[in-house]
């Protein structure tokens, strides 16, 4: 791409659509204010923008270009697509090659095009989180019936998850859901015979799969690097998923007669 002397009106256009595609990829998938911002620039001088600015909120981004003097502005909702690190890195990569020179604005625009969410199996995300949180259950003392009892809730939970998840669930309602399906068949099972002597260590190490910490590190990065509305609007809402699984647990042990965490 030349400089900004060869750049048509329509070529801005371009350019600035692909800018705030960028940054829209990346909000949309997990990453933080500032590599969202530094990318969404990058791109646009990579492509022969003489200035780009980037402005980021909660659920939406707003972009301006200038070529020759020419002002352009776009503004874009930003939906949640749920946090996929590869998105993320797909799209480094694609600035990275439009930096050194090996793609023009057609090139990125048909690279974003085919960059799609890497999705794991169902029952490898089921198998995966359930050992995570059966591994944390033995690490604190739980024992081996305690990881076992772990193991089925979380397993049972992260499936409940993932069907609310496929249903396009508010998240807050998917949080609350899953953690009462996972204390409710951890609490369950420590009232059978063979489990009587476990640790309730179980019934808290099933529900981990709900740590929201992507959101709330996002957070913190972002008030620490200058983006302190979106960061405020990241704290929240994971303070918010946080209560939803608080009373998705109270509504299992109310409602089951579970005994209470030890």
């Amino acid at each position: 791409m030349g400089q900004g002397k060869e750049i048509s009106v329509d070529t801005q256009r371009t350019i600035t659509r692909l800018c705030i595609e960028c940054g829209l990829l990346l909000l949309q998938h997990g990453a933080e204010s500032m590599l969202v911002e530094e990318l969404a620039v990058r791109t646009g001088k990579a492509l022969g923008a003489e200035q780009v600015d980037c402005a980021i909120s909660a659920n939406a981004i707003v972009l301006t270009t200038i070529i020759n003097g020419h002002c352009m502005t776009s503004t874009r909702k930003v939906v949640d697509r749920g946090i996929n690190m590869h998105v993320v890195t797909e799209v480094q990569h694609v600035v990275i090659l439009a930096e050194h020179g090996h793609l023009d604005y057609k090139g990125v625009q048909k690279k974003f095009a085919h960059i799609k969410p890497l999705r794991y199996p169902r029952w490898i995300m089921v198998l995966m989180v359930a050992l995570s949180c059966a591994c944390f259950c033995k690490l604190n003392k739980g024992g081996w019936d305690g990881a076992c009892v772990t193991f089925v809730a979380s397993g049972c939970a992260m499936y409940v998850r993932q069907v609310l998840t496929a249903r396009h669930m508010n998240p807050l309602i998917n949080f609350c859901f899953t953690a009462f399906s996972a204390t409710l068949v951890a609490g369950l099972m420590l009232k059978l015979p063979l489990f009587t002597a476990t640790s309730g260590i179980a019934m808290a190490a099933s529900v981990l799969l709900l740590v929201p910490g992507f959101p709330l590190i996002n957070a913190v990065a972002d008030m620490f690097k200058g983006h302190v509305n979106t960061g405020l609007a990241r704290w929240v809402m994971a303070s918010l998923l946080t209560l939803a699984t608080c009373i998705g647990i109270f509504m299992a042990i109310t409602l089951a007669g579970l005994r209470d965490w030890i």
